[in-house]
């Protein structure tokens, strides 16, 4: 009886610390996915900032450089216009001719005194009468040149205005909520319509009516001021055939002209005024958004990614235990890699014991393990298995990295010496693997030979994603292996392309097939020497053996100038290349 109540005591004590482990798995995985989740949105807010920080100041600049090639064009457009202008309002009198004239018979004159016979009683109602039909006819004249300017100026209007609008639309979407006072997108868009939507209803004091007021005077002169004519249709229509007749369509036009320059100049200082302050309100906003991505960057993401790692390798000690440490195989900096046989259902393992000497440490590795665990599989990247965190040491807190095992890495491979094709496959694969990395947004930053794993084929593997990085998250510190570096690693601006940099650094061991130094870094005599002489240009020297495409792939991609580094790409395809030359070569 004792017995098996001691055996069912025992099962069901197995039952309990089973449901009890169950439970924890459940918890620590939703604390697990509410990590996630917050690192995904540091993650997507920074890449937020960084694409502000770098596409807003090119927005201004395309908006500013735009409305400039409009100015120029309406201006240019204005002035090639004024012949054009000249025959619109030669036509436009020839076309109203008769419809004017008939218009000023009809037309109403108040307050001015006739006697019986029509005629006025004093000479100012004859000035009167002759101002109101002039005004009446210019008044029309306006409309009519002014419609048909407006059918040519507003194709020049819609091809430009369109793009700018939505760029500047763009602009003053990205303000900040506290400053939804008066838009400045509305206020640009009203001078924009206002310089570019031509209006020709010209006041009584410009220098249009101004001609026509000229013209008039002379006109007066052919009355007889003693002998009043009687103000009937016929004086009327008179009035109206001696101001059509005595227009001056040359100087109409150039008045016009004139008239639509200034309006364009004064829109055109206006709009620069105003682009001149969202300018400024964008530079103080983007200097707020840059120190906001900084803190993203060192602060915030660092330690949402610690907590990660805490909370996902607690998963998986609860379900899967402390991993076996078997013998040593290698060690780093900061390091020990050692054999595992087996662990979470993965056969031959390997085990990288990690302890971080402080904080910033700490939060390097746990953004590489933040990275690793996001990367899908990929047959070019080593694929991280799993994490625990080892409490049990008192002295210490080792961070174990449960890995896939690969049979050598490539330092190894070339010290044994390898044929030339399999080298070739081996860059392919580097390419490939890194292509990859690029295409998730991420930097590796210490492509080098010991961070290059082969399978039992030759097939190469990416591995130590410890600087691994998405390029919006970089801070611009300095990382990576020496003679590997590329010189812009020393500005603390730097991109995706210091990983082309170090693939040519690799590549030309792949092609000289050993691990020796070479003689331009060897006779450094310190690191200092070295990243100095980097700086100044300094490249690994050309070896007998090295092909003239070879050594084209190699320069390229180490150009000191990162712009001028091929796409990985183009890197691949020359390689290709290579490859089936010497093909074709063996075959033959």
């Amino acid at each position: 009886m004792i017995d098996n109540g001691l055996i069912n005591f025992t099962h069901f004590l197995n039952y309990i610390l089973k449901h009890i482990d169950r439970l924890m798995i459940r918890a620590v995985s939703i604390l697990q996915r509410s990590h996630e989740i917050c690192l995904d949105l540091f993650n997507d807010s920074a890449f937020d900032m960084a694409r502000d920080i770098l596409v807003t100041p090119k927005r201004l600049s395309y908006a500013r450089e735009k409305e400039k090639n409009l100015y120029e064009s309406l201006v240019a457009l204005t002035n090639s216009k004024q012949n054009e202008i000249q025959k619109l309002i030669l036509q436009a009198v020839d076309e109203m001719h008769e419809v004017l004239t008939d218009e000023a018979c009809s037309l109403e004159i108040p307050g001015i005194e006739l006697t019986d016979q029509l005629t006025v009683k004093h000479a100012r109602d004859l000035k009167k009468c002759t101002s109101v039909i002039q005004e009446q006819i210019l008044v029309r004249l306006n409309e009519i040149i002014a419609n048909k300017l407006l059918d040519s100026i507003n194709v020049l209007h819609d091809n430009y205005v369109g793009t700018l609008t939505r760029c500047l639309i763009s602009l003053e979407s990205s303000r900040d909520d506290d400053e939804a006072e008066l838009s400045a997108s509305k206020a640009l868009q009203e001078i924009l319509h206002s310089a570019y939507e031509v209006n020709l209803s010209l006041p009584t004091n410009s220098n249009l009516f101004q001609i026509l007021i000229d013209r008039m005077k002379e006109l007066f002169r052919t009355f007889s001021w003693h002998n009043f004519p009687r103000i009937d249709p016929e004086f009327k229509r008179s009035v109206a055939l001696n101001m059509l007749n005595s227009l001056s369509e040359a100087k109409l036009a150039k008045s016009v002209c004139s008239q639509l320059n200034d309006r364009i100049r004064m829109s055109h200082d206006n709009f620069e005024t105003l682009l001149k302050q969202l300018d400024h309100r964008h530079t103080d906003r983007l200097k707020s958004t840059e120190d906001k991505q900084q803190r993203v960057r060192k602060d915030c993401t660092p330690r949402i990614a610690r907590l990660l790692l805490e909370s996902t390798s607690l998963k998986d000690l609860i379900q899967y235990g402390l991993p076996k440490q078997g013998r040593e195989i290698g060690r780093g900096q900061y390091g020990v890699v050692y054999d595992c046989k087996n662990w979470a259902n993965h056969q031959s393992c390997v085990l990288k014991s990690v302890v971080p000497p402080d904080d910033r440490h700490w939060n390097d590795l746990a953004l590489e393990f933040h990275y690793l665990r996001r990367i899908p599989e990929h047959p070019r990247i080593v694929q991280l298995i799993g994490s625990v965190i080892d409490y049990s040491d008192s002295d210490q807190t080792p961070v174990l990295l449960i890995m896939e095992r690969l049979k050598r890495d490539l330092y190894g491979a070339l010290k044994s010496r390898l044929e030339f094709s399999i080298r070739m496959h081996i860059a392919l694969d580097v390419v490939e693997g890194l292509r990859y990395l690029h295409g998730l947004g991420l930097v590796h930053r210490d492509i080098k030979l010991k961070n290059v794993l082969l399978d039992e084929a030759n097939r190469a593997r990416i591995t130590d994603l410890g600087f691994c990085k998405p390029e919006v998250m970089m801070s611009g510190s300095l990382v990576g292996t020496p003679i590997h570096m590329a010189p812009e690693l020393f500005t603390s601006k730097y991109d995706h392309t210091v990983d082309v940099y170090a693939f040519g650094i690799l590549f030309w061991y792949i092609c000289s097939n050993g691990v020796k130094l070479p003689t331009n870094f060897d006779v450094c005599s310190s690191k200092d020497i070295l990243w100095s002489a980097v700086k100044k240009g300094v490249r690994p020297e050309r070896l007998m053996d090295f092909s003239d495409e070879c050594w084209e792939i190699m320069t390229k991609c180490w150009d000191t100038e990162p712009s001028r580094r091929p796409y990985l790409g183009e890197v691949q395809e020359n390689i290709e290349q290579i490859l089936n030359t010497t093909r074709t070569t063996t075959t033959a």
